[in-house]
């Protein structure tokens, strides 16, 4: 019988998967505590891995016909570690999820839900019109700047335009029929972003977007926009985005993803260098934008088309490197 070996994170698809499955597997789960001899082990024997990361460390087996990484990004897998004759595919399903989190994330800042929710519990009558408090304010007519035009964007870019936002994006290739009012170059960022008023990050991280957003790009964005970063922590300069957060040089950001993460060693980590916490116009979440019911569904659904693909010898699905011949 096939095996296929669920490593880390990517062991939580592992029911998912078992139940979308028409082929003969054997799915073995191993978390992150797993010990390395355990993990060496199954690596050695497998026919296809399921992770979310791979390295040198990580040497694959003879057998191993499929390395399916249990997301999109591929910036925890070193491809170079691949054997050529192994195919890679990646996985989707998230964009839903992450695009619903974009939308509430300006819903809440604009409507100042947190603070007029956490006020009221309080005793405090602030917003409201019966005390003559000015008014808060609404999304429609506001314009959002997507950086990365995926699935993500995509998804992001159509639920704004039912809200009346005004969508325009950036992007590194043409897109057909993109779902935005205008996209623009990947070299026109600079001229994108004193335009918005919210700012939300969706690429993928590689090494032409580390540091994509940096404190030169800061400083071109409106003292009132909101930074969104639902693609990677590094794409932002850490150092910069805490200080133009501090001093208030932008409005304020919602912060999904990290520059720390928990480890076996450290399970509960400060997700920055920086206290961000301590700030009062951020609002951060714990990398979980896209971690839905729905994910999965879907997710589950494609990695277990693909293992039956493999075992029937049929063409695998969301191929991001082929196999070389052996």
């Amino acid at each position: 019988m096939l095996e296929a070996v669920f490593l880390g994170i990517a062991a939580a698809y592992e029911s998912a998967v078992r139940e979308r499955l028409e082929t003969p597997w054997r799915l073995t789960v191993l978390p992150d505590s797993a010990e390395p001899a355990a993990v060496a082990a199954a690596l050695g024997r497998a026919d296809a891995i399921v992770s979310t990361r791979l390295d040198r460390s990580m040497p694959l087996g003879p057998r191993v016909r499929l390395v399916q990484v249990g997301g999109a990004g591929l910036d925890a897998v070193d491809l170079e570690a691949i054997p050529p004759t192994v195919a890679v595919c990646n996985a989707f399903g998230h964009e839903d999820g992450m695009a619903e989190y974009v939308i509430l994330a300006i819903l809440a800042w604009r409507h100042r839900l947190l603070e007029m929710a956490t006020g009221f519990k309080a005793g405090s009558w602030r917003f409201s019109g019966h005390i003559g408090d000015p008014p808060h304010g609404e999304v429609a007519g506001a314009t959002l700047g997507i950086v990365g035009l995926g699935r993500i964007g995509r998804a992001v870019a159509r639920r704004a335009q039912a809200l009346g936002l005004r969508p325009i994006a950036c992007n590194r290739s043409l897109v057909p029929d993109p779902p935005v009012d205008e996209l623009v170059p990947w070299s026109r960022l600079d001229v994108l972003l004193p335009r918005v008023d919210f700012l939300v990050l969706t690429c993928a991280l590689d090494a032409t977007t580390k540091g994509l957003i940096d404190a030169r790009r800061l400083a071109l964005m409106r003292p009132e926009a909101v930074l969104i970063n639902v693609a990677r922590g590094p794409v932002c300069v850490e150092s910069d985005l805490f200080e133009a957060l501090r001093t208030k040089r932008i409005g304020g950001a919602v912060l999904d993803v990290w520059w720390r993460y928990p480890s076996p060693s450290d399970p509960a980590p400060r997700p920055s260098a920086f206290p961000f916490h301590e700030l009062d116009n951020v609002i951060m979440t714990p990398h979980a934008s896209g971690w839905t019911e729905g994910l999965f569904r879907r997710r589950g659904g494609q990695i277990a088309r693909n293992l039956d693909a493999l075992a029937r010898g049929t063409p695998l699905f969301n191929l991001v490197r082929a196999p070389a011949a052996p």
